[in-house]
């Protein structure tokens, strides 16, 4: 088994608009000075929050599957598709399957927080594939109770996300106390961001912010004295095909 926690410090750091909006970056681009770089078919993922209502004006994306999750307050989304502003509030999922081109703008309500990752799914198909976006509300992700943790599917098995990119699953975890013990299938690795609280994983402890990067692992032991919740992707550590980021190596 191999755990490896990257603190905020850690992490890299970006801006928008003067610092109206700022992001820690577990995993970044080179000039975001992250210590991780992609992996599996994780290409990219920023922790957004908006000190005031701000706009990120119209840009273009082509290929990967540009996923906002939105963690409290809201968020509007532009793109060339719909061409119609679309809200999302504290909960609800987006996907933009970037395909051969698509343009988007976002704006961020006060005090709004979301996490932008974008997942490699194969460049060498989606690229010739037209774009496409979908809207989930947080009312249709199963959840799952079981004593004192409640466990949200947002990508995975009952979830009704569809995305390209395969063998995702993304989960949202809020352990009141106690101890959680998660399967993993062989193969997988396992990212966590501490969005709460605090938790032993694996005998280690984490607390807000941190990004906690297991593989090697059967069964993943979260133990947590308070209420602690945690954002998690379970992802292949070989997807099957060659990322964009080792085409560019």
């Amino acid at each position: 088994m191999a755990i490896r926690i990257i603190s905020k410090e850690q992490q890299g750091y970006g801006a928008f608009n003067g610092g109206e909006i700022v992001e820690n970056k577990p995993i970044g681009f080179p000039q975001d000075h992250s210590s991780i770089r992609p992996y599996s078919n994780l290409f990219y993922w920023a922790h957004a929050k908006a000190v005031t209502d701000s706009t990120i004006g119209l840009h273009p994306h082509q290929g990967f599957e540009i996923c906002s999750f939105i963690l409290q307050g809201t968020i509007r989304h532009y793109d060339t598709k719909l061409q119609s502003w679309r809200t999302l509030s504290g909960g609800d999922v987006q996907i933009i399957r970037a395909g051969n081109g698509i343009s988007h703008a976002e704006w961020m309500g006060e005090n709004a927080e979301m996490f932008q990752i974008w997942f490699d799914p194969n460049l060498n198909k989606t690229l010739a594939q037209p774009a496409s976006y979908d809207d989930y509300r947080s009312v249709d992700f199963p959840v799952n109770t079981v004593d004192t943790t409640t466990v949200k599917t947002l990508v995975g098995t009952g979830s009704p996300f569809i995305m390209e990119t395969a063998g995702i699953e993304v989960l949202d975890i809020q352990i009141e106390a106690g101890t959680f013990d998660l399967p993993i299938e062989k193969g997988k690795i396992v990212s966590a961001y501490i969005l709460d609280g605090a938790a032993t994983l694996e005998g280690q402890s984490v607390s807000v912010s941190d990004f906690v990067l297991i593989d090697g692992q059967e069964k993943i032991v979260i133990t947590v004295a308070h209420a602690t919740r945690i954002f998690m992707i379970i992802s292949p550590v070989d997807p099957g095909y060659k990322t964009y980021a080792q085409m560019r190596l």
